[in-house]
């Protein structure tokens, strides 16, 4: 095993045994915020006048109101962080990648507050801010591209709600906008083919789709999308009142399924997406021609298929009881709602699973004259016109929804009385007015406008909370999904309603709220102790300084690629799959490696997500597992993460590529390399007595590998692997200070 000089083993041990994230130890807000204030209106506050000795600290009103706390404490804001500290954060916040050692050195030349706001616009232009942003949505919804349980099938369409979502974040379309395509598309924006995809946020629950008992199946997943509606939008837990009234919070059980209600009529579908209506026409004309050309072909391929066909399916069929079998044989107009619901899962395990799986089920005579009649297709029309992705979509299955039962302690067995859609009795005790279209109930495009209202404090304080998470590590309420009384009280009642306001007052523009918090004083403050500071609050639940932050796993993995210079920047399209680690191929056998390197190196969040196997580095990096929903990843520092970062063989790999890159950039000169090398992966340039270190390194590594490399340049460039393999796993690299 090579061996690596003292700073990996320094930076190793940092990973592994220090803290990341405060401990938010302070005493409690003001003792007359009650325990249901987030269910209380929106306050209105002004940004408070702040004592004359913090006034300079005041860039935009969040100074205010932080400044007015800690001035109460004796405290202040750290001093601003160094201009190199600063771009290294913001890139990484606003794109999740590092800045570049040119874009470093020009703004450490001008690092002045006009400097640094053209700065941040640059960055939140740039393509990649849509890519960083989505990553958190992505995980609130438990976007994942396949169905989990035991079969874990591919979702193959289930890419384009990724895509929808990065390109809405990087139009910075309005949060209302946002909120209502994703629960309602079909039925507020008809026609709109990006607002039909976004519906799928309400297809990304954990799905077992050869499932027997179909009605329970249903509750489960109609239990998911209210589950993960009522946390992800409303900040709620409002799943701990689907067995009774809630614990805690002011949120009976009939509240409970009032929400639920409002999915009642679910309906998915699966449908072509066209990039607009000439691609439409063009692919259907060419459709036509290939199916007119080779007709009398298919139909003999019918006839081959056709005892198959009836084999498996009758077959499948005997796997369900004579009440749910029957209805294969009902028209729509013959059925309840709730019937036609069931029988759109029956049909999709008796009916389309045999026609996708026939030709491999077929005897050999038949598979051949099967394959021979394919070819003879293609000589008479050439290739079948490839059919467009197909969209995850939620839509109704008709203008009235099946009733919804309160269930008794939950359970779909003992269905209580019924109950029309409403709101949270806590803040609106109205059942919804719903109007019909002619084809979906209206009642999620209900709930989407109720949740959007201007006024409306869950929404907005929930994603005002959220972005504040995301550039100080910790929400000014600690749990995001959780801002009831059994989550954190809020450190700054008076700015988070401010904020949840300031949001509507932008139009609900993202991008605005971004802007304004990272370029806060709050923001830009170092993140160095203070000991007087951390005596009154231990924890920084009042932000005396900024929070240094560990990278997630796909942000580590996205560094070293840009680092390496082997980052593949192309954007959308399906999933990746990169090479996994040796020991895992034996079992990841449903994980065909893209055999273009390029594809590999694609950025994380395009990397295939699939549930019953989380990319390695990525799951040890605390990734969650896409079963729920998750609005704050855990942060654990372990052996294997830096054991991974030491002997994986890509990781390994990644250390000779940024070798090859610094020693092409730089020369042979040990001083340059290590120059280049530390500017790279740290964004700054080296201090003397580290750039001593690492030169004095080199020198000795490379006497220490001429026994096993004689070659003098070899020797030496294993050497320049092993200082940058080094430099990837320091504490530095892995952090955002």
């Amino acid at each position: 095993m090579r061996r690596l000089f003292r700073v990996a083993a320094v930076g190793l041990l940092g990973l592994m045994f220090a803290h990341h994230g405060p401990l938010r130890a302070i005493d409690p807000p003001s003792s007359e915020l009650s325990d249901d204030w987030v269910y209380e209106g929106l306050r209105d506050p002004k940004p408070p006048v702040v004592p004359a000795n913090l006034a300079n600290r005041v860039r935009n009103p969040i100074d205010a109101f932080l400044l007015a706390e800690l001035g109460k404490k004796g405290l202040s804001f750290r001093p601003d962080a160094a201009p190199a500290t600063l771009i290294r954060r913001i890139t990484f916040d606003l794109t999740g990648l590092p800045p570049t050692p040119e874009e470093v050195a020009a703004f450490v030349t001008d690092p002045s507050d006009a400097a640094y706001e053209k700065l941040v616009d640059r960055l939140m232009a740039s393509p990649h801010y849509g890519e960083r942003m989505a990553q958190s949505w992505l995980d609130l919804v438990r976007f994942a591209e396949t169905d989990g349980f035991k079969q874990d099938d591919p979702r193959p369409g289930a890419w384009l709600y990724r895509d929808y979502v990065i390109q809405s974040f990087q139009n910075d379309k309005p949060y209302d906008r946002f909120i209502q395509e994703q629960l309602a598309g079909d039925e507020m924006f008809p026609g709109d083919s990006q607002a039909a995809i976004a519906t799928g946020m309400n297809r990304h629950y954990p799905d077992e789709y050869n499932a027997v008992n179909l009605e329970q199946r249903r509750i489960e997943i109609l239990t998911d999308i209210t589950d993960t509606v009522g946390s992800a939008v409303m900040g709620l837990t409002i799943g701990c009142a689907r067995c009774h009234d809630h614990k805690f919070d002011p949120i009976l059980q009939s509240d409970y399924f009032r929400i639920q209600a409002f999915f009642a009529g679910w309906g998915p579908v699966d449908q072509p997406v066209f990039r607009n209506a000439d691609e439409k026409t063009a692919y259907e004309k060419r459709l036509q021609e290939w199916n007119s050309r080779t007709a009398s072909l298919q139909a003999k391929q019918a006839e081959l298929e056709k005892p198959y066909l009836k084999s498996a399916g009758a077959k499948s069929r005997q796997r369900f009881d004579a009440e749910y079998a029957k209805l294969l044989d009902l028209e729509p107009n013959q059925m309840t709602p709730l019937q036609i619901q069931i029988r759109s899962m029956i049909r999709n395990q008796v009916v389309n699973q045999p026609k996708a799986n026939v030709p491999g089920t077929m005897k050999a005579p038949d598979k051949e004259a099967w394959t021979k009649l394919q070819q003879e297709m293609e000589a008479v029309a050439g290739p079948k016109p490839a059919a467009p992705p197909k969209g995850m979509m939620l839509t109704d299955v008709g203008p009235v929804a099946p009733v919804t039962h309160i269930l008794r302690r939950g359970n779909w067995q003992t269905p209580g009385k019924v109950i029309e859609p409403g709101f949270l009795s806590a803040i609106d005790d109205r059942t919804a007015d719903i109007t019909p279209t002619a084809t979906t109930t209206g009642r999620r495009k209900a709930l989407a406008l109720w949740l959007t209202q201007p006024d409306q404090p869950l929404t907005t304080r929930t994603i005002v909370n959220r972005l504040w998470q995301h550039h100080f590590g910790v929400g000014i309420v600690g749990t995001p999904n959780d801002l009831g009384v059994q989550g954190d009280r809020p450190t700054h009642v008076e700015l988070l309603d401010w904020l949840a306001r300031e949001l509507v007052r932008q139009k609900w523009s993202l991008k605005a709220m971004h802007r304004m918090m990272v370029l806060s004083s709050a923001y830009r403050q170092a993140s160095t102790h203070d000991a007087k500071s951390a005596e009154v609050d231990s924890g920084n639940a009042l932000l005396w300084r900024q929070n240094r932050q560990r990278l997630d796993g796909e942000s580590i993995r996205d560094a070293i690629l840009a680092v390496t210079g082997k980052l593949n920047r192309a954007q959308g399209g399906p999933g990746v799959f990169p090479e996994v680690p040796a020991d895992l191929k034996a079992i990841a056998k449903d994980w065909p490696v893209s055999k273009n390197e390029a594809d590999r190196n694609r950025r994380s969040v395009y990397v295939f997500v699939k549930r019953n196997l989380r990319y390695p580095l990525f799951s040890l990096f605390d990734a969650p597992d896409r079963t729920e929903t998750c609005g704050r990843r855990f942060v654990t520092t372990s052996a294997p993460q830096a054991l991974m970062l030491l002997n994986d063989r890509l990781i390994l790999q990644h250390a000779k590529d940024l070798a090859s890159r610094v020693l092409t950039e730089s020369g042979n000169e040990p001083s340059g390399i290590v120059d280049r090398a530390v500017r790279l992966c740290y964004s700054r340039a080296p201090m003397a007595e580290e750039s001593h270190e690492l030169q004095t390194f080199l020198k000795e590594q490379s006497v220490r590998l001429a026994a096993t490399f004689p070659d003098a340049k070899v020797a030496f460039r294993e050497a320049v692997v092993d200082l940058c393999h080094a430099l990837l796993n320091t504490n530095e690299f892995l952090t955002i200070d």
